[in-house]
């Protein structure tokens, strides 16, 4: 089994029929197999619930929460899509990176390093449309892939 983390970036591609980069990330979708897992973390969770109700996001198409609620759900339903607690390193991997990145805003900053070291401790493959976040996962040796 492979496990997929993909970003926020790739969950609302997935999510929103319209969105720029749709087509390819519903390719990226349609070649896991039934042993792949897409696994959602708190972060990304709460990430997309709060992209899909934002206007400046979504403008016209924006949800209601109770809408959101049921895109993230609809997620679950298929069988290789998981929710993943946060596992007990993450902490210290997340400092660890961190540091790294340390003369960096953090506002950007700081939810790559969330993501490197979640996909890091649980040991999947990072997926992001970020140029930037991928060249980081590179730089550091963690397993990462831009959808094609």
């Amino acid at each position: 089994m492979t496990l997929f983390f993909p970003d926020l970036n790739v969950w609302l591609a997935l999510s929103v029929a319209d969105h720029a980069h749709r087509s390819v990330a519903a390719n990226y979708l349609s070649r896991l197999t039934a042993n792949d897992r897409l696994i959602f973390s708190r972060y990304t969770q709460l990430g997309l619930l709060r992209l899909l109700t934002n206007p400046a996001v979504m403008g016209n198409q924006t949800l209601t929460l109770k809408e959101a609620w049921r895109v993230y759900d609809s997620w679950l339903e298929d069988p290789r899509v998981e929710f993943y607690l946060e596992p007990r390193g993450v902490d210290s991997k997340l400092r660890s990176i961190t540091k790294l990145f340390a003369s960096l805003p953090a506002s950007k900053a700081i939810g790559d390093c969330w993501m490197l070291a979640f996909a890091a401790e649980i040991q999947a493959i990072l997926v992001t449309f970020d140029g930037a976040l991928y060249g980081h996962a590179k730089k550091l040796g963690y397993s990462a892939m831009i959808p094609a």
